[in-house]
């Protein structure tokens, strides 16, 4: 929850208002099952919704986390999360509002209604390969409201592919773009050089031998002739899509 979400639960009395001054100080923190130190301010603070990173953690960890911060929340995300982790998610009284994204590896938890999305950004990845890290950071941009246009598999070694989807993307007002691409990570950089919106690189480890594993990639983006191209770190399609929807929401927070 945000500040405004915390103070609406306040005025409709879902929850106290000690309960709501708690959620909102700097400093509340609560020690979870002696093996987790939440902060319950920090979606208030950040507007980002919780993201638990399930790799090493058991399923039964992560279900006692997710189950006890969804007690007064709407939506909790899992990251790089395994089947067994959302078996587990679908042992729980959340179940009938767990979903799971395959590709990102994520499971979405989330009590909302469908509610209108404000604001738009648009994801384009170099090859189909980057998809995976292309989803994860579609699905923290849509838990953030922000509707997703997306073009997979339009990189550099048929550049023609890009033009009319990103054209496209231009015409309908994106706020930002997320480029992801592996091997070199060139095509961040072609992007943000064609435009005159943001755009977030993501570099992922698709690529062979030496610079394998993202670091051509990454230093390729990093070393960019194009300005305002921002670049994350590899395979961290998490930070991309907060990123983008925190601008998108920033340009459209006097709309509707």
């Amino acid at each position: 929850m945000n500040t405004r979400e915390v103070l609406e639960r306040l005025q409709r009395g879902y929850i106290t208002l000690e309960r709501a001054e708690q959620l909102l100080k700097m400093d509340f923190l609560e020690n979870i099952g002696g093996h987790t130190i939440f902060d319950h301010a920090r979606e208030a603070r950040r507007g980002i919704p919780e993201i638990i990173f399930g790799e090493r953690k058991s399923p039964e960890v992560v279900a006692e986390i997710v189950t006890r911060v969804m007690a007064d929340r709407d939506v909790v995300l899992v990251s790089r999360a395994s089947h067994e982790h959302l078996d587990r998610m679908m042992r729980t009284e959340l179940k009938d509002h767990v979903r799971y994204v395959p590709e990102a590896r994520m499971i979405v938890i989330d009590k909302r209604p469908e509610r209108e999305r404000k604001g738009r950004i648009g994801i384009i990845t170099a090859g189909s390969s980057d998809r995976g890290v292309a989803e994860e950071a579609r699905a923290v941009a849509e838990s953030m409201g922000v509707e997703v246009l997306v073009s997979y598999d339009v990189g550099v070694a048929a550049l023609h592919r890009l033009l009319t989807p990103l054209q496209d993307m231009i015409d309908k007002g994106v706020d930002c773009l997320i480029v992801v691409a592996g091997m070199e990570g060139a095509l961040p950089t072609v992007v943000s050089g064609l435009v005159d919106v943001p755009v977030i690189g993501v570099p992922t480890s698709v690529g062979y031998g030496h610079g394998g594993g993202g670091q051509a990639a990454l230093m390729g983006m990093l070393q960019t002739c194009s300005p305002g191209l921002s670049v994350v770190n590899i395979d961290n399609g998490v930070a991309a899509g907060a990123t983008a929807a925190l601008i998108c929401r920033r340009c459209n927070r006097d709309k509707g």
